[in-house]
């Protein structure tokens, strides 16, 4: 086996743990729970572009980051209208997905409506 992919959407989540710095700390606490190294990290959202965020329908107002880790990568796609939480984590390094789970459902205050785990070969 090469790695391990969780795939977990949350619903009816709480917007305010939408922020860069709450998703920052989400990556940082996160990776130290389940012992992954975090390398460079990157967001994509609407900061200083709120003309733009409210043009977009609601499908598409929130936003992306992305955590690298040494052994991949762990990416989140946030919906505030919608209130929910879209993330993956993928990794060459086994992960225990229940630790992510309850931890993500904690931290964004959502329940799970999705969960899926892919061994990739």
């Amino acid at each position: 086996m090469y790695g391990v992919e969780l795939i977990l959407d949350l619903h009816d989540c709480n917007p305010e743990t939408f922020t860069r710095e709450s998703i920052d700390n989400f990556f940082i606490y996160l990776c130290d729970l389940i012992d992954m190294e975090r390398c460079d990290r990157h967001f994509w959202d609407y900061e200083g572009q709120e003309e733009e965020y409210e043009k977009a329908p609601d499908h598409l107002k929130g936003g992306s980051a992305i955590q690298f880790i040494s052994t991949s990568n762990i990416t989140i796609h946030l919906l505030d209208v919608l209130k929910k939480v879209f993330i993956n984590v993928f990794s060459c390094k086994d992960f225990d997905v229940n630790v992510v789970k309850e931890f993500s459902v904690l931290w964004f205050k959502g329940k799970i409506v999705n969960c899926q785990v892919v061994k990739r070969m």
